[in-house]
């Protein structure tokens, strides 16, 4: 990004955010030396696939952001968890890739997603999709961006038409379409999911429960700073850096559309 263009989303955090925009584009450009070239691939315990491409792509971003930071901790998807991050002031969360399914599968809505978190919410998050040539950033206070232009969520105040997204149990329901959402285009990467909402392409994302605070922590930060909100299904906003890295069903959407959201799709998705 020009450096002219800087000025306006630095906020206080800029240097954390110019940190994680650069790591992100450069895990892109070595993610993509793999992709489409059938990387070596295997399933782990929970039955979620993992490439040669997901190790390579942690290893490179621990070895920079933990070099520029050394007193900030780290949780990673790829990383095994010893939980001494608890005792950081400020904490890397990273997913190397995310949304390897449609990485493997040759589909171009993965992305690179890293943020950093202080006393369990996000103060710079970066969702960089390298097939499409989008870097998404945030910094607490100082706005949300596509490409160096300021994005918003959508001015959608009304199920009625609403543009939906989320996995395809919940985006072919019936509930959904009797409720008066349009359901729209299934997204294998949750990041990019929740941060299409912040760029206001798509009115509403949603997730069920299960995702990890690796597939949130920046695109949280999008969300909000993009003026919407993501939650569970209580209203709640999410806390990161806990012993526990699971969080329930989500949605995100425009403020105005939190309450209505919720209370149309918690029987379908909580």
């Amino acid at each position: 990004m020009p450096e002219a263009d800087r000025t306006g989303i630095a906020g206080d955090h800029g240097s954390d955010r110019d940190l994680l925009e650069a790591a992100a584009r450069d895990a892109g450009a070595l993610a993509l030396t793999y992709f489409g070239r059938d990387p070596e691939t295997w399933f782990k315990g929970n039955k979620s696939p993992v490439s040669e491409a997901d190790l390579a792509v942690d290893r490179f971003l621990a070895e920079r952001l933990r070099t520029a930071r050394p007193d900030y901790g780290w949780l990673s998807e790829e990383t095994a968890d010893d939980r001494s991050r608890l005792g950081n002031e400020r904490v890397f969360i990273v997913d190397p890739i995310d949304g390897t399914r449609a990485f493997l599968a040759g589909g171009d809505e993965w992305t690179v997603s890293v943020a950093i978190v202080e006393n369990g919410r996000p103060l710079a998050g970066a969702v960089f999709c390298p097939c499409r040539s989008e870097m998404f950033l945030a910094s607490l206070g100082g706005g949300a961006w596509l490409n160096g232009e300021t994005i918003t969520v959508s001015g959608k105040d009304s199920i009625r038409g609403a543009t939906l997204t989320g996995p395809h149990s919940i985006v072919a329901s019936q509930i959904v379409k009797e409720a008066g959402f349009t359901p729209t285009t299934i997204l294998r990467s949750l990041a990019y999911r929740l941060t299409m909402v912040a760029a206001g392409r798509v009115d509403v994302g949603t997730a069920r429960g299960g995702p990890s605070d690796w597939d949130l922590a920046a695109a949280d930060l999008l969300v909000q700073e993009a003026g919407g909100k993501l939650t569970d299904l209580s209203g709640r906003h999410l806390v990161y850096n806990r012993a526990r890295t699971g969080h329930p069903a989500l949605i995100a959407t425009p403020a105005a559309l939190n309450a209505p959201v919720r209370e149309a799709l918690d029987a379908l998705i909580r």
